[in-house]
């Protein structure tokens, strides 16, 4: 669907907390998440813009941000 929200918080509401906590202790983990929503964002702009972009760098975008989204997913399952 276009513009869906797509931010860690979103992606894993069960969670929360353990977010929060885990970037108030770790600025690299922060820094990954916010990254991950920066990207999030963007590619929700230039879905409700219609902004003209390649589909292919569409792709890339999301790809981006499915490698963001599953590092996320692993340091909160190892922590």
């Amino acid at each position: 669907m276009l513009g869906e929200n797509h931010s860690i918080h979103h992606e894993f509401p069960d969670v929360h907390q353990k977010i929060d906590e885990l970037a108030n202790a770790d600025p690299s983990f922060k820094a990954l998440i916010l990254e991950h929503d920066k990207l999030d964002k963007k590619i929700r702009g230039l879905e409700m813009r219609e902004s003209p972009i390649s589909d292919p760098e569409m792709e890339r975008l999301k790809q981006d941000r499915i490698r963001l989204k599953d590092e996320v997913y692993h340091r909160l399952s190892h922590h």
